[in-house]
């Protein structure tokens, strides 16, 4: 008799298990929709998860409850059908992002809802150490939780870090003009703020966050470019899924070796792309110093200047032969340029896509659009958040119980 009630309490504790995957997983889809997709009415999400309406409503009320998601009154103007409350993902609840880079530390306060709340720059005399970033962060948090996010829960660190970091436990392998070399971040980060933290490359979160977010929305096989302060870093989805590679190394399109159509154009011998393509010589030709992406921006549409209007064109050149061959090989639908590559092609975005194809074979080529990143400045920040809020979208219930242990 003994052994038949073992076997049917481990029955029922294996049901009950169950039922508890099966309801954090609900829960979590939930959360997600209306994180990535925005809000929504109650009937949308009944629709699209295929749940029933007394369910939806169950996993809509348990969000709320622990402060995810917010419901709103139902839109106005729709005359059929009984009106469904609008379900919103939170405002008060943050992810810090933080972006180091060689001139200076960005740091982010971003809203499940996407909102970016709050952001800190902090300028750097030369390239930060890893001791000089968790001391940065720690410090800006703490101001935003006696201050103006006070009343806010925060859930998570992001890092996005210009450089190699292996996947399976954020190790800074390389980040090359940080001159980190097997740098453990997330440890003392995670310590000092007293949250989780998660790392990776910079430009895989950018391109997580355009897919998800920005001027990819629409398209499953992206390649994303992002340029910065640090050279030259990028992003692969493909059929969907971000690409990592064996060891989370992936995208290091600034590594590669140019195409450089015209010799003439060659500053380095033997260099890779950043060498060529690269923010330093745009600031140097435009006068400029350290400076933000919206004051190189400006600089860069002054054709008045020859030598600025020479490089820009120059590098949009290098660049166009160089995403040819992305084109050839991987067949994007998409081509995201974020930072200082988004600016080359906007100065002239149809005749930079026409030469792109032109040096493209013809039919993957005649696909392919290209945009400059449509979250701007924002986009690091956003995927470095993507990053953080990614326990809590898998399972909203045990990350948030976790946080108050």
């Amino acid at each position: 008799m003994s052994n038949l009630m073992e076997t049917v309490g481990d029955t029922m504790a294996e049901r009950a298990s169950s039922v508890e995957r099966v309801r954090a997983a609900n829960l979590g889809e939930v959360l997600r929709l209306v994180h990535q997709l925005g809000p929504r009415s109650r009937a949308v999400i009944t629709a699209e998860t295929g749940l029933n309406r007394s369910t939806v409503a169950d996993l809509v009320a348990e969000l709320a409850s622990r402060g995810l998601v917010v419901e709103q009154e139902p839109d106005p103007t729709r005359r059929v059908g009984r009106p469904s409350p609008i379900v919103a993902a939170g405002d008060d609840v943050i992810a810090i992002a933080v972006n180091p880079e060689v001139d200076a530390i960005e740091v982010g306060a971003v809203a499940l809802s996407g909102r970016v709340r709050e952001r800190a720059r902090v300028e750097c005399a030369e390239a930060p150490s890893i001791e000089e970033v968790v001391r940065v962060v720690e410090g800006v948090v703490e101001g935003w939780r006696a201050g103006t996010l006070a009343e806010s829960r925060f859930v998570g660190i992001g890092v996005a870090v210009p450089g190699l970091v292996r996947v399976e436990d954020g190790l800074v392998r390389l980040a090359p003009h940080l001159d980190w070399h097997d740098g453990d971040l997330r440890s003392p980060l995670s310590e000092r703020v007293g949250l989780p933290a998660a790392i990776d490359n910079d430009a895989s979160l950018g391109a997580r966050a355009e897919r998800l977010f920005g001027a990819a929305r629409e398209h499953r096989n992206v390649v994303y470019l992002n340029g910065g302060a640090s050279g030259i870093g990028g992003g692969l989805i493909l059929q969907g899924a971000l690409i990592s590679g064996a060891g989370g190394y992936a995208g290091e399109w600034g590594q590669t070796r140019p195409s450089i159509p015209v010799e003439a154009d060659r500053r380095t011998r033997g260099g890779v792309l950043e060498d060529e393509v690269n923010r330093a010589r745009l600031l140097q030709v435009a006068g400029l110093g350290s400076v933000e992406d919206p004051a190189l921006a400006a600089a860069l549409t002054d054709m008045d200047r020859p030598q600025v209007a020479e490089e820009v064109v120059r590098q949009r050149r290098i660049l166009a032969a160089t995403l040819a061959n992305a084109v050839n090989v991987l067949n994007p639908s998409m081509i995201v340029l974020g930072g200082f590559l988004g600016m080359l092609s906007e100065s002239d975005p149809e005749g930079f896509t026409a030469d792109v194809r032109a040096n493209s074979l013809a039919a993957p080529g005649e696909q392919v659009e290209i945009r400059p990143a449509a979250l701007g400045a924002d986009r690091l920040l956003i995927g470095a958040a993507e990053a953080a809020f990614a326990p809590l979208l898998n399972d909203p219930a045990r990350t948030l119980d976790a946080l108050t242990v």
